[in-house]
């Protein structure tokens, strides 16, 4: 990498690491349910992180499409918090070392980034990178959140530990796809884990979908993560969900198709056909947001 675009991060650290996990969680592509969001947001406030390195921000972001946020006290502008990509450090409850990137997609020079990630990650002898992303998918809230997997053809051995989707599609990428080939081309293992989230539940904070993602990525990455504190609101929300099912048969009955499907499903196709959910997700989402 030349030291042009080498400059374009910049390191506040230089911890001694021992073969780190690389997490990666950028804000900006398919989330449904918050999964992604809520699994990162878990994990650096239960992990104790600090700040290894930032990235240019005037290179890799559109200050108009994710404004900076001001603060006015009595009228007057004190300060401006920029948006910021991070790689933070940290430790799994049994000491082994992991790596977090963190912030906002980046807008620009997505082949830069890439540059300058996986250099980074040589940097410190990354042995796996893992992306956290979640998916609406018809799937019943009855029914675990299965987790599955996106990967490079050289680290196709890490599917056996969350299984993957079937057949051919093409669709638009988000930056977790170019970083698993960006990591592929330096031989590192990489995988992206995707919770798959009942569509009609996509568009409001789904908390069984971040825990599945900690658990996944616990399992597949070989680290201690706690995801119990996720447990109390997940069973909350299928409360309130249940609750809402009851008082409609067509709900109810929709959900019962699903959950005949997932029964007996041998796998997950890429070209299933989402049940028309447009409906129940407005009633859904009125129903959560009066229930606070």
């Amino acid at each position: 990498m030349d030291d042009e675009i080498y400059d374009r991060i910049i390191f506040l650290a230089d911890p001694d690491l021992n073969e780190p996990v690389l997490v990666i969680a950028l804000e900006g592509w398919i989330d449904a349910g918050l999964g992604a969001t809520t699994a990162i947001t878990t994990l650096l406030s239960s992990l104790s992180t600090e700040i290894l390195a930032t990235f240019d921000t005037e290179y890799f972001i559109d200050q108009r499409a994710r404004r900076p946020m001001a603060r006015i006290v009595d009228g007057v502008t004190t300060e401006l918090t920029w948006p910021e990509i991070q790689l933070r450090y940290g430790r799994d409850g049994d000491g082994a070392d992991m790596l977090f990137l963190v912030g906002p997609e980046p807008d620009f020079h997505w082949s830069d980034f890439i540059d300058v990630v996986t250099d980074a990650a040589g940097r410190f002898d990354v042995r796996l990178a893992v992306g956290l992303g979640a998916f609406p998918a018809p799937t019943p809230h009855t029914r675990p959140i299965r987790v599955i997997g996106t990967v490079p053809e050289a680290s196709r051995h890490l599917l056996t530990g969350v299984g993957s989707v079937t057949g051919e599609i093409e669709v638009p990428a988000g930056i977790t796809a170019a970083l698993e080939l960006g990591f592929a081309e330096v031989d590192v293992d990489v995988i992206t884990l995707w919770a798959r989230v009942p569509h009609y539940v996509a568009s409001m904070a789904y908390p069984h979908a971040a825990a599945a993602l900690i658990d996944a990525l616990a399992r597949v990455a070989g680290l201690t993560l706690d995801a119990g504190g996720l447990r109390t609101a997940a069973d909350d929300a299928r409360r309130r969900v249940d609750e809402l099912l009851a008082g409609n048969a067509d709900h109810h009955a929709m959900v019962e198709r699903l959950e005949q499907v997932a029964d007996h499903a041998e796998g997950t196709s890429l070209g299933e056909v989402l049940p028309s959910g447009d409906e129940l997700a407005a009633e859904l989402e009125r129903f959560l947001r009066d229930e606070g």
